[in-house]
């Protein structure tokens, strides 16, 4: 063989590994949220989001206000709208790479439910 013709080998089996490589970046959770079907007026803070994170989050030893874990407080609305900016909190909750799942030693919270909380975010944090 000539030289040529092991360039090209070498540059196709290159290229293969490259095109083979994995994308090891979260999704933008609140960009990909589908939010055709989430009622903007009852998915607020008050009405949803407050609920989840009381329910699963803002537990005794976890991120209530007491004990906020990591700094992180989920007990109020600016700590979860805080939560929410940094998108740690989607990344945590959507169980993402490189992020610890939480609930911490709990089941994922629902496609649903994880849906609803990006749409919150997307509808701009509506209190």
């Amino acid at each position: 063989m000539n030289i040529y013709y092991i360039s090209v080998l070498l540059s196709a089996l290159l290229l293969a590994l490259i095109g083979c490589g994995k994308d090891d970046k979260n999704p933008d959770y609140i960009k990909e949220a589908n939010c055709a079907t989430v009622n903007a007026d009852s998915n607020t803070y008050t009405l949803f989001v407050r609920g989840v994170m009381n329910s699963t989050c803002a537990t005794g030893g976890c991120h209530d206000a007491s004990t906020a874990s990591n700094g992180v407080n989920l007990s109020n609305y600016a700590g979860v709208k805080k939560a929410f900016e940094s998108q740690n909190l989607l990344c945590a909750v959507n169980h993402g790479k490189g992020c610890s799942p939480m609930p911490k030693g709990g089941t994922k919270l629902s496609a649903g439910v994880l849906n609803r909380l990006a749409c919150w975010a997307r509808n701009g944090y509506v209190e």
